[in-house]
């Protein structure tokens, strides 16, 4: 065990992505070179399955308490709570002594790692930096319902600045009741605050402009939940397209047996993971239905894949060469989707508007446009290219 570096990944658990990227991350180092612990509540434990390395339980907010706040459009943490988190991060970090630590959206991070004087890296998208050049859809508010979309979106581009600063002030007193400095007024920051910031993206689909040598590009961390594949997987009918359809663990769940019913008529057959949540009847008879499928599979099975619009499962399709309807909800996904969109290999839908037409409409463009296919093939060859464990391990060696 002697000279082994010692690196501690901390995930904040609000969504399965968060934990998946670190798990998956964290996986990519020999364990005959480096001692490893992943931190994170427990509640994804049966999705990872057996992992190479030792976990701890770290607290994290409910993943309704989260999605509560991003469907309202209120900050997500208090002081009081990133407070608590940075007294759980000093503690972790004191009894497993690690020389390096790497997080998931765990942002008290940036004040527990600066205390306690050890090297953090942060796992972000690249469609958070303050150095993305880039426009903010308004996402799915209150304010969209209320007056409209169009209307929405010019009050939100009015009100964002300030919003975003909103949203960083907590982060900032906590800072300085630690005594560090604040970050600039604006959440982009606050996602960003590392040593080395590691975006889990690729330069094709996200352009960053006068990025700091402490910045990098990371790529894709491919991951899916350990499950075996459903007993129908076998006899699924060759005659028609497949589409994949998981709406995750933060997407639009209640829209579900909608988007079912607009696929019905079509001819496809689907094959839905409904991460847990149950249909209100049986599902239509082109769709094939499982609790939690393995997303590589499903994604490299499919013509087309319908998802949340999260970076994780819309990179696992185009991965695959595959093009993306997104149904997006919250700010991160329309992001995301916004520029899969411009890459000319994706569609954007708004979860809460999409109507079955908009639904189909989408669908038999994923399934019919060349140029569509084509742009997914390249960003494959994109995310394939760039190596997210090599670029990992000459991090870790420079530091």
């Amino acid at each position: 065990m002697a000279g082994k570096r010692r690196i501690l990944f901390v995930a904040e658990a609000v969504t399965l992505a968060h934990v998946a990227r670190a798990a998956t991350l964290a996986a990519t180092l020999d364990p005959a070179c480096y001692e490893i612990c992943l931190a994170c509540d427990p509640r994804y434990a049966p999705l990872l399955g057996q992992l190479p390395y030792p976990t701890r339980a770290i607290a994290s907010i409910s993943g309704q308490r989260f999605f509560r706040a991003l469907a309202s459009g209120s900050p997500i943490y208090d002081s009081s709570t990133l407070e608590e988190y940075v007294k759980a991060d000093r503690e972790l970090m004191r009894t497993w002594k690690p020389d390096v630590v790497v997080g998931d959206f765990r942002l008290s991070l940036g004040v527990s790692a600066r205390v306690e004087g050890i090297p953090y890296l942060n796992i972000t998208n690249a469609y958070w930096s303050p150095y993305a050049n880039l426009s903010f859809p308004v996402p799915d508010i209150p304010l969209t319902r209320i007056v409209g979309v169009k209307l929405a979106q010019h009050l939100f581009n009015l009100a964002r600045p300030l919003a975003f600063a909103l949203h960083a002030s907590a982060l900032n007193r906590v800072r300085k009741s630690h005594g560090l400095q604040p970050l600039p007024a604006d959440l982009r920051h606050t996602y960003t605050e590392a040593d080395h910031v590691l975006y889990a993206d690729v330069p094709e689909l996200v352009s960053l402009h006068k990025l700091p040598a402490n910045h990098h590009f990371l790529g894709h961390l491919a991951w899916s939940p350990k499950v075996p594949l459903p007993e129908w997987w076998s006899t699924l009918p060759d005659d028609r397209p497949i589409i994949y359809l998981t709406l995750g663990s933060s997407g639009q769940a209640r829209r579900l047996p909608d988007i079912l019913e607009a696929l019905s008529p079509l001819p496809v057959t689907v094959i839905a993971a409904t991460a847990g949540h149950d249909l209100p009847g049986p599902p239509p008879p082109n769709v094939r239905v499982s609790d939690y499928l393995p997303g590589d599979l499903a994604s490299a099975r499919a013509s087309l894949v319908i998802c949340n619009g999260g970076s994780p499962t819309s990179y696992q399709s185009l991965a695959s060469g595959i093009p993306v309807i997104g149904l997006a909800g919250n700010l991160d996904q329309f992001l995301n989707m916004r520029l899969i969109e411009i890459a000319g290999a994706g569609c954007l839908l708004r979860a809460a508007s999409a109507t079955r037409q908009d639904i189909q409409h989408a669908v038999r463009q994923g399934l019919e446009s060349e140029g569509m296919l084509f742009n997914a093939a390249r960003i494959s060859v994109a995310l394939r290219g760039l190596d997210a464990a090599s670029v990992f391990r000459s991090l870790l060696d420079s530091i």
